[in-house]
C-alpha cells in the first residue's frame, strides 16, 4: 500500500502540498488530475525516490518494483526491440550471466529464473507491445536513432510496461498516441495486476482505465471513488453545497440556449441543434465541477462565409512520389464537422495539411471559397513561436492596431493573465505554448478549423473549456484527435482514412473500436496462417553482428539523401536567425511610431517574404524526409 500521511512539499519557493494525505491500496488503478503546476509529475517524482518531502512520511513497500515512462530518449544505435527489452532488468541481468557461460548447478539455477519471469516469451511479449503502440513489423530491429521525437516517446512508454511492475506510473501515456494505439492501451492497461497511477487529460482513456481519481486542489489531495465523470459529478455537489456562484455556468447555458434558439428549426443545422440540448442538459449537472476553471474563452463569430468554404474533387495527396490517399473527393461547409479516423501513418495529417494549402496536391483540385479563412493548428506551430516574445506581444504582431487592454482581456480566458501575458514564453511549458498556439487561432476569426491533435499537453480543464467552445463555434470543424470525448462533443460525422482511401464511417466510436478488434484479429489469423505455412522451413538463428553490418550499409546509401536534408535544415536555421532579428526589432515599441512607418512597412515585407520561403523549405523538408523514411523502410 502507497500512504502519504501529512506530506507538505515544496519546489523552489512554492508550496505544492501541506499537510496532505493519500492512501492507494495494491491493484487500485487511479487518475491523478490537478490544473497545470499543481504538482503532479512532482508527485511521481516523489513516489520515485527521485526528491525528498518537506514535512510528514511517506510508505511504499520496500520490495515493490517501480516503473515510469522517461519523457526522453537517448538517439543512440541500440534496436528499437532491445531498447524496450531493457526496461526487463532482472531479463537482463539473467542474459548477462548467462552469456559468461556458467556450468553445472548455476547454469541450471539460471535457466529455471529464465523459465520463472516467462524470459524464454521475452521477445514475443516486447514484439506485441511495440505492434500495439503502432510500430510495423519492419521497424522492431531499426536503430532508436532512426525514429523521430514522439516515436521514441512511445519507445518509452514500451519499455515502462515491459517492467513486471508492482506499481506503475505513466505521465501523460496517450501525448504521442493515435487513437487506435490509445484504445490498445487503455486494454492492456485494464488487464495489468499491478497498481497504476497515471497523469492524462484524456478523460475517455481515464473512464476507461481508472477506478479512482486524485485530485490535487489547494495543496491537498483528495480522492473520489470511480472514474473521471464520477469524479465530475461528487466535485459538483461538493462544490454546490458550498454555495459557490453559478455564474459562469448561467452565462454558457445562455449561449447554447441562444444557438439552440436560432437553429432548432433549421434543417441543415437540426443535428448540431440536438448535440448542443444533450450537452446543455449535462452542463446543468456537472458545471459546478468547472466553476473554479481558469480558462474562459470563445471562437470569435467569424467575419464572413463562403460556401462551400473548401472542396477537393478527384484528388490525390502524398510527398513527391510517394502517393498515400487517392480519390478524393470532399466538400466542406459552414456547419461541417468531421472527425478523422485511422491508423498512424494511414494519412490523417497528410490529409489536414492538404485541405490547410500546406502540402500541394499531387493531383486534382482543391478550391477555396472567397472569404474562406482556415484556423490550422499542428504540434508543429508549437515550434514555430518566437520564444523571446510575449504572448502579449504574438497578438501584438498579428493586430498592430489593436488595443493592449482588448488583447489582455482575449488572452486572460486563456489563463494568460498579469506577468503571464508578458513574460517571454521560453521557459512556458508544452501545455502552455499549446494554449498560446490555439489563441493565436481563435483572435484571427478563423470560419474553418483544421485541427491535428490539439488536446496535446493541454490539462483537463484547458480540454473542457476547449470542447464548450467548439460547441458554440458556428464554423466548419475538421479534427483530428485520440480523444474521444472531444471528438464524441464537438463532431457530427466520422471519416475513415484507410488502405489509401478517404470515405465516411458509418457507426460512433464505439463500432470504431469494434472495427478495430475486428482487424486485430483478421491480421492475427493472417500471422498465424502464414506461421504455418512457414512451419516446414527451417529456422534461421538471428545474426546481431549482420544487422548492425546491414544497419550501417543502409546509412550509407542513404548518405546523399541525408545531405540534402542536413542542408534544408541549415537553410532553415539561417533564415529563423533572420526571422529572429526581425522579430526582436518589431518588438520595439518606438518602431510603430508614425516616423519609422516605412522601416516598419519593409520589416513587415521582409519578414513577409522570409515567412513564405519558410513555409517553401519546411514543404521541401517535409518531402526529403519522407522519402528518407520510405527508402529507410
Amino acid at each position: 500500500m502507497i500512504e502519504l500521511q501529512s506530506v507538505t512539499l515544496h519546489r523552489g519557493d512554492k508550496t505544492l502540498l501541506e499537510g496532505a494525505s493519500l492512501r492507494i491500496h495494491p491493484g487500485e488503478k487511479s487518475a491523478l488530475v490537478g490544473a497545470n503546476g499543481a504538482g503532479k509529475t512532482t508527485l511521481f517524482m516523489l513516489l520515485e525516490g527521485r526528491i525528498q518531502i518537506d514535512a510528514g512520511t511517506v510508505s511504499i513497500p520496500q520490495q515493490w518494483r517501480i516503473a515510469h515512462m522517461k519523457q526522453e530518449v537517448p538517439a543512440g544505435e541500440r534496436l528499437a526491440l532491445d531498447y524496450v527489452l531493457d526496461g526487463d532488468s532482472e531479463l537482463r541481468r539473467i542474459q548477462a550471466e548467462l552469456a559468461q557461460e556458467p556450468a553445472g548447478e548455476r547454469l541450471a539455477q539460471l535457466h529455471a529464473e529464465l523459465d520463472a519471469i516467462d524470459g524464454y516469451n521475452a521477445e514475443r511479449r516486447a514484439e506485441q507491445l511495440l505492434r500495439g503502440l503502432g510500430f510495423p513489423g519492419d521497424q522492431l530491429r531499426r536503430p532508436v536513432s532512426d525514429f523521430s521525437g514522439g516515436w521514441r516517446i512511445r519507445l518509452n512508454l514500451a519499455q515502462a510496461l515491459m517492467c513486471p511492475a508492482d506499481l506503475l506510473l505513466l505521465d501523460e501515456p496517450t501525448n504521442h498516441l493515435d487513437l487506435d494505439a490509445s484504445l490498445w492501451l487503455a486494454q492492456w492497461l485494464k488487464r495489468f495486476q499491478g497498481t497504476l497511477l497515471l497523469i492524462s487529460h484524456d478523460r475517455d482513456f481515464i473512464d476507461d482505465v481508472c477506478e479512482q481519481i486524485v485530485h490535487i486542489e489547494q495543496q491537498q489531495l483528495f480522492s473520489y471513488r470511480g472514474n473521471y465523470s464520477a469524479f465530475e459529478r461528487q466535485r459538483a455537489e461538493r462544490l454546490a453545497q458550498q454555495q459557490i456562484a453559478f455564474e459562469k455556468q448561467q452565462a454558457r447555458r445562455a449561449h447554447i440556449q441562444s444557438f439552440i434558439d436560432r437553429f432548432r428549426a433549421k434543417a441543415t443545422k437540426a443535428k448540431q441543434a440536438q448535440s448542443r440540448i444533450k450537452e446543455l442538459e449535462r452542463m446543468e449537472r456537472l458545471a459546478p465541477a468547472h466553476v473554479d476553471s481558469p480558462f474562459d474563452f470563445s471562437f470569435r463569430e467569424p467575419e464572413r462565409f463562403s460556401d462551400p468554404l473548401l472542396s477537393i474533387s478527384q484528388g490525390a495527396a502524398g510527398y513527391g512520389e510517394h502517393q498515400l490517399l487517392s480519390g478524393l473527393n470532399l466538400s466542406i461547409h459552414p456547419g461541417t464537422r468531421l472527425g478523422l479516423l485511422g491508423a498512424n501513418g494511414a494519412g490523417k495529417s497528410t490529409l489536414l495539411k492538404t485541405l490547410a494549402g500546406a502540402l500541394p496536391l499531387l493531383q486534382g483540385e482543391r478550391v477555396t471559397g472567397e472569404h474562406t479563412r482556415i484556423g490550422y493548428f499542428t504540434q508543429h506551430q508549437l515550434e514555430a513561436l518566437d520564444l523571446d516574445a510575449s504572448p502579449l506581444l504574438h497578438v501584438q504582431r498579428l493586430s498592430p492596431t489593436a488595443r493592449e487592454q482588448e488583447i489582455r482581456d482575449f488572452l486572460g480566458g486563456f489563463n494568460f493573465r498579469g506577468d503571464r501575458a508578458t513574460n517571454p514564453i521560453r521557459h512556458s511549458s508544452g501545455g502552455e505554448k499549446a494554449r498560446l498556439a490555439l489563441a493565436l487561432i481563435v483572435w484571427q476569426r478563423p470560419n474553418l478549423l483544421l485541427l491535428d491533435e490539439p488536446t496535446n499537453h493541454l490539462d483537463l480543464e484547458m480540454c473542457h473549456a476547449l470542447t464548450v467552445a467548439l460547441q458554440a463555434f458556428e464554423g466548419a470543424v475538421v479534427i483530428i484527435s485520440h480523444d474521444r470525448h472531444l471528438l464524441r462533443n464537438t463532431v457530427d460525422d466520422l471519416l475513415l482514412v484507410a488502405n489509401g482511401r478517404v470515405q465516411p464511417f458509418d457507426g460512433d466510436l464505439n463500432d470504431y473500436s469494434r472495427w478495430l478488434l475486428a482487424q486485430a484479429r483478421e491480421t492475427r489469423n493472417e500471422e498465424k496462417n502464414g506461421k504455418a505455412a512457414a512451419a516446414a522451413a527451417p529456422v534461421q538463428p538471428v545474426d546481431r553482428k549482420a544487422q548492425r553490418q546491414q544497419a550501417a550499409e543502409q546509412r550509407q546509401r542513404l548518405a546523399p539523401l541525408k545531405k540534402q536534408i542536413d542542408k534544408t535544415e541549415r537553410a532553415l536555421e539561417k533564415l529563423n536567425a533572420r526571422l529572429a532579428e526581425i522579430e526582436q526589432t518589431l518588438a520595439d515599441p518606438t518602431l510603430y511610431d508614425a516616423g519609422s512607418k516605412d522601416a516598419l512597412q519593409q520589416l513587415l515585407v521582409e519578414q513577409g517574404a522570409l515567412r513564405s520561403e519558410r513555409d517553401q523549405l519546411e514543404e521541401q523538408w517535409l518531402g526529403l524526409q519522407e522519402e528518407y523514411e520510405a527508402a529507410a523502410g
